[in-house]
């Protein structure tokens, strides 16, 4: 089985109109996705994200020593939360990735974790 990396998209600006009732309905439906995903063997591992503002960034390439507060880019979109999943198959993980899609109410980006001879297509 390979790892697929679930990543949930959002655009931070939009969440402002979603009322409390419709974030409660999107928590509790991602926690039935999350216990469905467990029971099914698929689930390694998951979590959610604080805003974007929380971030601090750290560079130390090249011996820099650089903290930063806030998200590494000035982007309308970031990473709200993500899964770890283990699938057969691409066709599986991207079904996997619609129903997370469906419960989170965002964006999911699928994409696979590396293989042990480096990365796909190099």
């Amino acid at each position: 089985m390979t790892q697929y990396l679930l990543s949930v998209i959002h655009d931070w600006n939009d969440l402002g109109d979603v009322s409390d009732e419709e974030v409660q309905e999107m928590f509790a439906a991602t926690g039935r996705f999350n216990d469905e995903i467990q029971a099914s063997g698929h689930w390694v591992f998951a979590g959610g994200l604080e805003h974007p503002s929380t971030a601090t960034v750290v560079n130390g390439v090249k011996g820099a020593n650089i903290v930063t507060d806030g998200p590494y880019l000035e982007a309308k979109e970031h990473l709200g939360g993500f899964w770890v999943i283990e699938a057969a198959d691409l066709d599986e993980a991207l079904e996997i990735g619609r129903r997370g899609s469906m419960a989170c109410g965002g964006a999911v980006e699928v994409r696979p974790f590396q293989g042990e001879d480096g990365p796909a297509g190099a």
